[in-house]
């Protein structure tokens, strides 16, 4: 059984509306592919799912694409999800 740990989720602009939340710590597997640890925050937030190929993805600030990528988690991890920023 693979570890889990507690990390941080963020939530910017639009995401931030759907959930109600700035922020919270959720636990999930420690070696989790991208798109499953976005399948696991969209199970809590259902709305979510209407902005999912708009938002960027970010692990310790680096920008990761939801799909096959195994992410290996570590406590106090922050996840960010990011809107994609408008110009004009």
């Amino acid at each position: 059984m693979v570890p889990r740990c507690q990390v941080e989720i963020l939530y910017f602009a639009k995401s931030a509306e759907i959930t109600g939340v700035r922020s919270e710590t959720i636990s999930v597997p420690q070696e989790i592919k991208a798109l499953q640890l976005w399948n696991e925050i969209e199970t809590r937030h259902p709305g979510l799912a209407d902005v999912r190929n708009q938002v960027i993805f970010a692990v310790r600030q680096e920008y990761v694409e939801l799909g096959d990528q195994l992410l290996l988690l570590h406590p106090g991890d922050e996840i960010a999800i990011i809107p994609p920023i408008s110009g004009g």
